[in-house]
């Protein structure tokens, strides 16, 4: 899977934003940096799994902490249609 060309993502003000270019989704999605670091992971072809061993290897927390949250940040990015799978 991977983030799909339509999306922009920026870093403003300490702020992550990512807004479609291709009118796919209108809105602007807002995140923290874990959130951020999984969107950077996508800019290439993944796995899940992969992104959770990357944040792994970032953030000192347990292994299902990160799973969870990789699950709902992909779930939230599936929901405005920037994944591609």
């Amino acid at each position: 899977m991977k983030l799909k060309d339509g999306f922009v993502t920026r870093e403003m003000y300490g702020e992550h934003l990512m807004v479609s270019t291709d009118g796919a989704f209108n809105g602007l999605v807002r995140s923290n940096a874990a959130a951020a670091f999984i969107v950077e992971c996508l800019a290439e072809e993944t796995t899940e799994q992969e992104i959770v061993q990357k944040m792994l290897a970032k953030y000192d927390a347990p292994a299902e902490i990160l799973e969870e949250d990789v699950k709902k940040i992909l779930n939230t990015l599936r929901d405005v249609d920037a994944l591609e799978e």
